[in-house]
C-alpha cells in the first residue's frame, strides 16, 4: 500500500500491516475508538473554542440570503459542545439582520425552538427578496424621464422687450 509519508501516515501504517494481531487491531474494530485516537493525534484542540467564537460573531451579512446564514449556524453548532436551545435560539436570533428582527417582534407566539426560528426566518426572508426583486423588475419598467416637454423660455422675446 503507497501511504504518503505524512505523520497520519506513518502513525496508522502498522496497524494496517498488522491486521491479524488483536493488539493493533482493536482500533480498526472500533469507529469511534479510531475516530477519537484520530482526533487525539491530528485534531485541532482548540476546534470548539474556535467555532464558538465564530458562532458568536456570525451574521447575516447584508443582501445575503437566509439559507445561507441558516447553514453556516448549523455547520458552527455541529463543532461545538451542547449549549442549549435557548442559548442557541439567542444566538441565531443575535445575528439576523434587524428587517428580520422587527418582522420578528410582531409575532405573536414565543417561539421555543431553534428550528422554528429558522423556518419563519427563512420565510420573512424568502418574502423580502421577492419584494426587492419585484421593486428593481418594477424600476426596471419605468419609462426613463427624459427631457421635459414642456417648453421653459430662459430669454423669451416677451420679457427681453422693453416697456413703452
Amino acid at each position: 500500500m503507497g501511504l504518503n509519508p505524512s505523520k497520519a501516515a506513518k502513525w496508522i501504517e502498522p496497524y494496517f500491516y498488522n491486521l491479524t494481531n488483536q493488539d493493533s487491531n482493536y482500533l480498526l474494530n472500533s469507529w469511534n475508538l479510531f475516530e477519537s485516537q484520530l482526533f487525539t493525534l491530528f485534531g485541532d484542540p482548540n476546534e470548539a473554542r474556535k467555532a464558538e467564537a465564530e458562532l458568536r460573531s456570525l451574521r447575516v451579512n447584508e443582501g445575503s440570503h437566509g439559507f445561507l446564514y441558516i447553514d453556516d449556524f448549523r455547520s458552527l453548532v455541529s463543532r461545538i459542545g451542547d449549549w442549549g436551545e435557548r442559548a442557541l435560539i439567542h444566538h441565531f436570533r443575535k445575528g439576523l439582520p434587524s428587517r428580520i428582527v422587527d418582522q420578528l417582534a410582531s409575532h405573536h407566539s414565543r417561539i421555543d425552538s431553534l428550528q422554528e426560528l429558522m423556518d419563519i426566518n427563512l420565510v420573512l426572508d424568502t418574502r423580502y427578496h421577492e419584494r426587492k426583486n419585484e421593486k428593481s423588475h418594477h424600476q426596471e419598467k419605468k419609462p426613463e424621464a427624459s427631457k421635459s416637454i414642456f417648453f421653459h423660455p430662459q430669454n423669451s422675446s416677451s420679457s427681453s422687450q422693453k416697456k413703452k
